[in-house]
């Protein structure tokens, strides 16, 4: 390989590193033209871009973007190396799981995986990224857990609802005996009203019986009273008018008797 065409391919590394925050190197070491084929369909059915590079060429590359970052990387560059560029942090994951599942092996072996600025080196790390989060699926938990309280309240409230749809829905011979029942207690609290008001109004009438009594008792003795004054006026009326003939009478008297001639009476 000539040194243009290494620094071509560190060139295309440059822009696959840039371009993607997650990729991983794997050795292929061992396997088949076959089971590389095999390898490189599983990846391009996933989007996953598949690339194999010597490993100098690779660290150059890492190197001339940023040497700090990526330092946990080099000591895994050795054998033979692919690397493979996703969006999706653990589809490589899988796709490695899956491959080893479906040939009974071993390989393709992990040897590090860069995931978000985070570096797993071993390839004990591939059940752990095989489980982790994508971004969409915490932003998606992230919203559930935002949406669980608005969606008890709803749930709340269509329960309430469907409670009074279903007392709503009762039979009409269920609702007549509930009316009746409702009449009943409405008459009993009516009746005990009348009973009270009765109650309270009983002894009122009795004090007006009592003053009608006395009343009429009043107007008996004023009524008796009555004759005995007449009498008495009667009585008074009489002696009056006798008194008033005995001195009619006694005018009379003196009138008719003539009166003693003078002198002295013949012996």
């Amino acid at each position: 390989m000539t040194k243009d065409q290494k620094n071509e391919v560190i060139e295309l590394l440059k822009g696959k590193f840039t371009q993607y925050n997650n990729f991983y190197v794997t050795d292929t070491e061992s396997l088949t033209v076959a089971q590389v084929v095999k390898l490189r369909r599983a990846c391009f059915d996933k989007k996953v871009e598949m690339k194999v590079a010597k490993n100098s060429l690779i660290k150059k590359a890492l190197e001339s973007l940023d040497a700090e970052k990526y330092a946990g990387v080099y000591d895994s560059l050795h054998k033979v190396t692919a690397l493979m560029f996703s969006e999706n942090p653990k589809d490589p994951a899988l796709i490695l799981s899956s491959f080893r599942k479906a040939t009974n092996g071993e390989r393709p072996e992990l040897k590090a995986a860069f995931i978000n600025g985070d570096i797993y080196t071993g390839d004990n790390s591939l059940k752990a990224l095989t489980q982790i989060k994508t971004k969409n699926e915490l932003i998606g938990e992230v919203i559930g857990l935002l949406q669980s309280p608005a969606k008890r309240v709803i749930a709340a409230l269509l329960h309430h609802h469907e409670k009074q749809a279903a007392g709503d829905t009762s039979t009409p011979s269920a609702k007549v005996e509930k009316s009746a029942e409702n009449v009943k207690a409405k008459e009993g609290v009516t009746a005990e009203t009348k009973h009270a008001e009765s109650a309270e109004a009983k002894p009122a009438e009795n004090v007006k019986a009592k003053d009608g009594v006395s009343a009429e008792a009043k107007h008996v003795e004023s009524a008796e009273a009555k004759p005995a004054e007449n009498v008495k006026a009667n009585d008074g009326v009489s002696a009056e008018a006798k008194h008033a003939e005995s001195a009619e009478n006694q005018a009379a008297d003196t009138e008719s008797t003539p009166p003693e001639e003078a002198g002295p009476k013949p012996e």
